[in-house]
């Protein structure tokens, strides 16, 4: 798993990307060994999704009846909704690529994309925790949200164009398919587990 150090040097190459800096190409490993290993990002996350959880369990018994709990299996629901919602975009990202001959770009969007995961997933846990320890706060956490998800398309648009080489179809393209598939299969995959709030 990489170390905290190394998971640094990667987030540094996507600040440069994000700049529209092409020497953050340098500082991401884009062999099959640094894509297979873009990955453990997943782990990385595991904290943040942990915040998340708890706050969806707190939204979903909210509209259970008082004496209702939830047990380890609603959480492992979760998890295979965080699964899906990590790999089917990228999936639909690699047949996209192919579709257009830009296969060889399916390995800068894996690595980004998994990478760039992780300090979202923190400040989206950052977020949600406010709720936890400022109940007051809905209003403010739900704007901040919405600011919160107008910066990711920003962000993953801005790494897309320095991938796609300034190609702004292929750029819009790839953001909604790395976008969009997620939250239509998230609240259907939440909906058909049963963790959906009523």
């Amino acid at each position: 798993m990489p170390g905290f150090r190394e998971v640094q040097y990667y987030l540094a190459g996507l600040w440069l990307l994000i700049r529209l800096d092409p020497r953050g190409f340098r500082y991401l490993d884009m062999s099959e060994r640094g894509v297979n290993r873009s990955f453990w990002a997943m782990l990385w996350c595991l904290p943040p999704m942990g915040i998340s959880w708890l706050w969806w369990r707190q939204a979903f018994l909210r509209s259970m009846p008082p004496e209702a709990d939830v047990d380890f299996p609603f959480y492992i629901r979760l998890g295979l909704v965080e699964v899906a919602n990590w790999f089917v975009p990228l999936v639909f990202a690699g047949f996209l690529l192919l579709a257009f001959r830009m296969g060889e770009r399916f390995a800068p969007v894996v690595v980004s994309v998994n990478w760039l995961g992780v300090p979202l997933s923190y400040i989206n846990g950052l977020l949600l925790a406010l709720v936890f320890f400022l109940p007051g706060s809905v209003g403010l956490v739900s704007l901040l949200l919405l600011a919160f998800m107008l910066a990711q398309v920003f962000v993953l648009a801005r790494i897309l164009r320095m991938i796609c080489h300034g190609h702004a179809l292929m750029t819009g393209a790839l953001t909604l398919v790395l976008l969009v598939p997620s939250m239509i299969l998230s609240e259907y995959l939440q909906h058909f587990l049963g963790i959906y709030p009523v």
